[in-house]
């Protein structure tokens, strides 16, 4: 509603309400101008001159030769970029898709549940999530291994050869598929659990009586009611999974460049690692990087998009 002002307000009145309204226009952006203060200068600007980088034959401690698009028909052609890529989509798909139904599978029993020490569970789920990578790594590492790890011996016992996961390419997907998926999985039910313990009982209650059962319950309540936050889990662990790196790195310790002599296991941040601090291409190594940017990018647009389509039952 506009605020009239009577024959008798003053000048100085009037400045000083301008100045009140303006101030409230205002305050809202500069409460928010720090975020967006540090992402200019710490995400925008690197990734601008990452652009600019990808343009040009770029030597460290030598010139800078522009090439123009030249590195990217380098790239486009060459099988280890496509490897890599391979690599990445797989690992991400065999570590994000079981994580998240199983999550979400969990955080629904666990809503319905009555546990003793339920707030113990919960806590506990964080454990993984905070747990050092490089740790996860070198104990996962070990439970895989090929002559002393724990699952070639249940695999022993079951009568199965031994498998090495490290030198083989499904296997050492697979293996650190298990990693990425054991540190998040916790971190992704709590999300979820909390998100669950928000809809009205009375919904559910409602439902029953209606004669719905727990699976017809869950899909046509739990699922539509979580859409924001299945939203938002999907497109984070799209970002991060296909930017995995620490855990390749660490898997092999004779190439760790690689992940291995055929580079089994390499994913694209470990090839853009390589090119650009292995062997000084800095040109070659931003070129990477644009497209593994361009892929997250369309990846994480596409499973918006259809975690979009998730609508409530009205």
């Amino acid at each position: 509603m506009a605020t009239t002002l009577s024959p008798a307000t003053t000048a100085p009145e009037v400045a000083s309400r301008v100045r009140q309204g303006l101030g409230e226009r205002i305050a809202p952006y500069a409460y928010i101008a720090p975020f967006f203060l540090i992402f200019a200068v710490f995400g925008l600007v690197p990734l601008l001159f990452t652009f600019y980088v990808a343009l040009f034959d770029w030597n460290p401690i030598g010139e800078h030769v522009f090439i123009g698009f030249d590195n990217f028909t380098r790239l486009f052609g060459d099988t280890r970029f496509w490897n890599a890529a391979w690599n990445t989509v797989s690992i991400w798909l065999l570590s994000t898709v079981p994580q998240l139904v199983l999550a979400l599978g969990l955080a629904h029993l666990l809503n319905h549940a009555r546990l003793r020490l339920a707030v113990f569970f919960r806590m506990s789920m964080l454990v993984p999530y905070i747990t050092s990578v490089a740790a996860t790594t070198i104990v996962f590492a070990q439970m895989f291994d090929r002559d002393y790890g724990l699952l070639n011996w249940l695999l022993g016992l079951a009568g199965l050869g031994p498998v090495d996961f490290v030198q083989s390419g499904w296997g050492s997907h697979v293996m650190i598929a298990v990693m990425v998926a054991w540190r998040w999985f916790g971190y992704t039910t709590l999300l979820y659990l909390a998100s669950l313990q928000a809809i009205p009982r009375s919904i559910y209650e409602a439902a029953a009586v209606d004669g719905a059962g727990p699976w017809q319950q869950f899909r046509h309540i739990s699922i539509p009611s979580l859409r924001p936050v299945i939203i938002f889990t999907v497109v984070t662990s799209t970002i991060g999974g296909l930017q995995i790196f620490t855990e390749p790195l660490l898997v092999s310790r004779s190439a760790p460049l690689t992940c291995g002599p055929v580079r089994q296991c390499q994913t694209l941040t470990l090839f853009l690692y390589e090119q650009g601090f292995g062997r000084f291409q800095f040109g070659y190594g931003a070129a990477i990087g644009v497209a593994l940017f361009v892929l997250i990018l369309a990846v994480a647009t596409l499973n918006y998009v259809l975690s979009t389509r998730i609508r409530p039952e009205r």
